[in-house]
C-alpha cells in the first residue's frame, strides 16, 4: 500500500491518509478483505504519530470502508460503500472527457501531465493558509 504525505500542502495529514485509502479502495488497489498495515507499522512507514493512524482507521471504520477484527487487524470491508464508488465513477468519467478533449486539441500526454500538475499546484496553493494571517 503506497501512501504519500505532502506536508507542505496545507491539507491535514489525517485527511490526506483517509483520502488516499479511500482512493486505493475505490480503484481496486485495495480489495475487500485485504489486510491493512497495523497502526504502529503504518505510522512508522509514514513517520506520523500512531494516534493519527488510529484516528484514520476509526473514521474509515465508522464510514463502513474498513472493519477491525479483534486480534486480526484492520481490513477493507467486504462491501465498499456505494457513495465512494459513485464518486470515483463520476471522477473517472470526467477524466475520460478531459483526456478526450485534450487529445482532440492535439495536446500530448506529456503536456496533459504538465497541465494536471499545474492545476494541482494551484489548488494546493489556494488551500494553504497565508503566513502571518
Amino acid at each position: 500500500m503506497f501512501i504519500r504525505i505532502e506536508k507542505a500542502s496545507g491539507v491535514p495529514v489525517t485527511r490526506q491518509i483517509m483520502n488516499q485509502i479511500r482512493t486505493l479502495c475505490a480503484t481496486g488497489e485495495l480489495s475487500p478483505n485485504d489486510r491493512l498495515p497495523s497502526v504502529r507499522e503504518l505510522a512508522r512507514q509514514l513517520t506520523v504519530n500512531q494516534n493519527t493512524i488510529l484516528r484514520v482507521y476509526e473514521r474509515l471504520t465508522a464510514e463502513g470502508l474498513l472493519e477491525r477484527r479483534h486480534g486480526d487487524g484492520t481490513f477493507v470491508a467486504d462491501v465498499i460503500p456505494d457513495q465512494l464508488q459513485a464518486e470515483h465513477s463520476q471522477l473517472d468519467q470526467q477524466m475520460d472527457n478531459l483526456v478526450y478533449l485534450a487529445t482532440t486539441l492535439g495536446i500530448s500526454e506529456k503536456k496533459m501531465h504538465q497541465l494536471l500538475d499545474r492545476a494541482q499546484a494551484r489548488l494546493l496553493k489556494q488551500k494553504t493558509p497565508s503566513k502571518g494571517k
